[in-house]
């Protein structure tokens, strides 16, 4: 070969190679190198490695970072403590198998410590972002980023559990210098598994335990998909790895721990363009470790966030009142051995329900309730006892520290305390046969009363009524037939309902004469309300306790099949914001639905009277939105049957004694099966102003139609005023004028002017976003239920924008006309329900 033909090959050869590092390649070998410019980049076109700069500086690193995605986050960093100062940086793959960072001098400043014993292995850059040193048949792996990470957990990365404290993760320092930082994260395995973040080498926040399904610490952890079934603990040979696994494999999913401490789980999200946050911690003062000092127990949604457990008094009362609680609590009275008693008076335990466990717990796996107790109470030092499934029997021998509640206290703590800390008494033999004589007594005169009044209650005359039911499907139990008020609800027969058959429920049948007794006989003065069901009055059973009884008017829209559906789905629901039903009665054309009794009427009665108004404070309101929001999602994805209400509005939110809310009125629910998404109907009901456009207009209704009906109430309540209250305006509902002032930046002027003084600003300005998105007009558009209390839970998510809401006239163009009710006569429209047949 000629010298001249020589230099064209050579020429093109280096043309070639470097068009080819331009454009990426996803592996090299051996006394290969890459120059600042050139990338590595996996072969799904995910991932890339190469040089880049943090933002606001100009020093150079080599890192591995998302490529051609908006950012480009750097999930991995070579020389993160030694900074390039010019672009002629190269990163080098040696004959010796080692890889090397050197500057511009050739001045060494990162080396992978990763000799091989053989040349015939390849550098490569794996499809979920692992960088790999491994021979050419992939069967053995020498050198690989994902055992050396840095302040990112991406999916399939295996963190590997050893016993005690492992630092895995380290933040940056800042935003624009990757160097190691204050904060840590990794794993806590000398006790029950848990994650852990460190601010230098004190804990910053736990995850709580790990029981194999979830972190029992992460309040929000069961309502993000994903997250719930994405991690796993697992053993391969004589290791145990910790690793994350989404249940979409086609989804970017990253953990970030940012310089300041906060630790991301984020989701890419393609249509937008942007990272989705799904989850953060510490979200709120409350998960910052141990934020209410020893024996203090955290709760976010409390006014003061901070309590001692009972037996406990602050240390520094001055502190505490002053808000400082950092000093914690100390017993109020010593345990017997601490006091070196030699009294009979043994310590005992009092149940205490919490969301977070302690921290520092020691795990004696498989050991019974009573094992656990005496255990414990062999220790002078325990403090504390729990069984939990899935990790066993757990002992505190330390101080009770880091404990939360957030909403849901699943797990029962038996709380170790002195003696006279129980209200206990001791008999003489004497008081206890007379207690037993008096018991005696009182259960003959109580078999008395009951015999008296079975007597004056007559039997249930209309057995065409009763047949009429079964032959319905709904399985009866005759409550003049029995001494108690049996809330069983099962039973053999069979119902079909839209979305496949369901078991009737076996429910008690309360007879005319005893609710009419109950009721007063239906007095005025015991009437509650009316609606276009016909009334709700306040009645109370024979035992003392009250009752609201739901009378349907013989005209009401609402005949034998509402009167069933209602039966048959909240019957089998159960769930501390759905309101319960303890029976019914059937007699002629008398149709009647017993409930629980809620003293403090509907949602409504407060949120649209002037004079009410007041006693809804923002902290009340927003109560009541994460508890409507609870209840709509165990409708729809946590009950045994998927349940789409259909008739969300503020008078079918009652409130109990604490204005806790309860949704109620299924007369108009739907059961789905397991496989639907979306069902259409011929016959459309519900209240206008709340109905979805689909819903409305063409008769489909699926999960969504209550997420936009959700948002109108949510609108409502944050407002002060009904949806229909603006017909007469230029914005025809409050979802226009809600979306005027969202588009002009006016938001804050939507809030109750009641409230907007002493209200947390940003967390209304939320709801009203949440609200927007859940009333746009496309179903495909609105969020789950579970991504709503997602996003009201989190304390600074990252929400998308809304759509514009166009399907706001349709009220208007009704508000005039008169519809007619199959079988019965006209109504005019207004704001109760109603039914209308919609041809398509």
């Amino acid at each position: 070969m000629s010298k001249k033909s020589l230099f064209v090959f050579c020429f093109f050869y280096s043309l070639f190679s470097l068009l080819l590092f331009c454009h990426g390649t996803d592996r090299i070998t051996p006394g290969h190198s890459i120059k600042d410019g050139e990338t590595l980049v996996s072969d799904n076109k995910i991932f890339e490695l190469g040089f880049f700069s943090p933002e606001n500086s100009s020093s150079r690193y080599v890192g591995i970072r998302y490529h051609k995605i908006q950012g480009q986050a750097v999930i991995w960093v070579a020389n993160r403590d030694k900074p390039i100062s010019d672009t002629k940086g190269v990163f080098t793959f040696g004959e010796d198998g080692n890889l090397t960072v050197t500057d511009g001098n050739n001045i060494s400043l990162w080396w992978s410590n990763s000799s091989v014993p053989s040349k015939d292995v390849v550098l490569f850059i794996e499809n979920g972002g692992n960088l790999k040193i491994s021979s050419s048949d992939n069967r053995t792996i020498h050198w690989e980023s994902f055992k050396h990470p840095t302040d990112t957990f991406l999916p399939n990365m295996r963190v590997l559990v050893s016993s005690g404290e492992q630092k895995v993760f380290t933040s940056w320092k800042s935003a624009s210098d990757p160097s190691p930082g204050n904060f840590s994260m990794g794993v806590d395995s000398s006790g029950a598994l848990q994650l852990v973040m460190w601010k230098d080498s004190r804990r910053w926040w736990r995850s709580g335990y790990w029981d194999e399904h979830i972190f029992q610490g992460v309040p929000n952890m069961t309502a993000v998909a994903n997250f719930k079934f994405g991690f796993k603990y697992f053993s391969e040979g004589p290791n145990s790895y910790f690793m994350y696994t989404p249940s979409n494999i086609s989804e970017l999913v990253r953990f970030h721990l940012q310089w300041d401490g906060i630790e991301k789980q984020l989701r890419w999200n393609e249509s937008e363009n942007k990272w989705d946050l799904l989850l953060e911690q510490p979200a709120n003062d409350c998960e910052f470790y141990n934020f209410c000092g020893d024996f203090g127990i955290c709760t976010e949604s409390a006014n003061p966030k901070c309590t001692c457990m009972e037996g406990f008094a602050p240390k520094n009362k001055e502190q505490w009142n002053q808000k400082d609680w950092s000093d914690g609590c100390v017993r109020k009275a010593e345990l017997q051995c601490q006091g070196n008693k030699s009294t009979a008076e043994e310590d005992d335990f009092k149940e205490l329900r919490c969301g977070k466990l302690p921290d520092f717990a020691v795990v004696h796996p498989a050991v019974s309730l009573e094992d656990c107790e005496k255990r414990c109470l062999s220790n002078c030092s325990c403090n504390a006892y729990a069984v939990v499934e899935n990790i066993g029997c757990m002992i505190w021998i330390r101080d009770l520290i880091d404990m939360q509640n957030f909403g849901k206290a699943e797990h029962v703590l038996h709380l170790r305390l002195a003696h006279s800390e129980f209200d206990h008494k001791r008999l003489s033999t004497a008081e206890i046969a007379l207690i037993v004589a008096a018991g005696i007594v009182f259960l003959a005169i109580s078999v008395w009363l009951l015999w008296c009044l079975k007597r004056k209650l007559k039997v249930l005359p209309a057995a065409t009524s009763t047949s009429l039911m079964r032959k319905n499907g709904i399985q009866i139990s005759d409550m003049s037939k029995s001494q108690e008020y049996s809330l069983e609800m099962s039973g053999p027969a069979d119902l079909v309902i839209e979305g496949g058959p369901v078991n009737g429920p076996d429910l008690p049948l309360f007879n005319f004469n005893s609710v009419a007794a109950a009721t007063n006989n239906f007095s005025e003065e015991n009437k509650l309300g009316e609606g276009g069901f016909g009334h709700v009055y306040m009645g109370m059973l024979p035992g003392g306790e009250e009752i609201a009884v739901k009378r349907l008017s013989r005209i009401s829209g609402q005949g034998l099949e509402e009167f069933k559906n209602e039966i048959i789905v909240i019957a089998k629901l159960q769930h501390r914001n759905l309101v319960r039903l303890l029976g019914c009665c059937i007699q002629g054309e008398e149709k009647m639905l017993l409930y629980e009794y809620m003293p403090n009427k509907s949602l409504d009665f407060f949120l649209f009277d002037p004079a009410k108004q007041a006693l809804l404070d923002w902290n009340k309101r927003f109560n009541i939105i994460e508890g409507i929001a609870r209840g709509l999602l165990y409708l729809h994805r946590d009950s045994r049957l998927r349940i789409i209400h259909r008739d969300l509005k503020a008078s079918n939110i009652l409130l109990d004694e604490e204005m806790n809310p309860k949704i109620s009125d299924f007369g108009m629910a739907r059961i789905f099966g397991g496989n639907q998404n979306e069902l259409n109907t011929n016959r459309v009901v519900g209240t206008y102003g709340y109905m979805s456009p689909e819903y409305a207009m063409e008769g489909l209704f699926s999960v969504k139609s209550d997420v936009y009906s959700f948002g109108v109430l949510l609108l409502e309540i944050v407002s002060g005023r009904r949806n229909t209250s603006f017909r007469l305006t230029d914005y025809v509902s409050l979802i226009g004028y809600a979306w005027e002032l969202w588009h002009e930046d006016k938001a804050i002027e939507l809030i109750d002017p009641l409230i907007r003084d002493s209200c947390c600003t940003n967390e209304v300005l939320k709801c009203i976003h949440v609200g927007m998105l859940c009333v746009q007009d496309s179903a495909v558009h609105r969020p789950t239920m579970s991504s709503v209390i997602l996003m009201l839970e989190s304390h600074s998510p990252t929400l998308p924008l809304p759509r514009q809401p166009t399907y706001t006239s349709m009220r208007a163009s009704i508000d005039t006309s008169e519809i007619y009710l199959e079988g019965q006569e006209n109504v005019s429209s207004n704001d109760v329900t109603v039914t209308m047949i919609v041809g398509r």
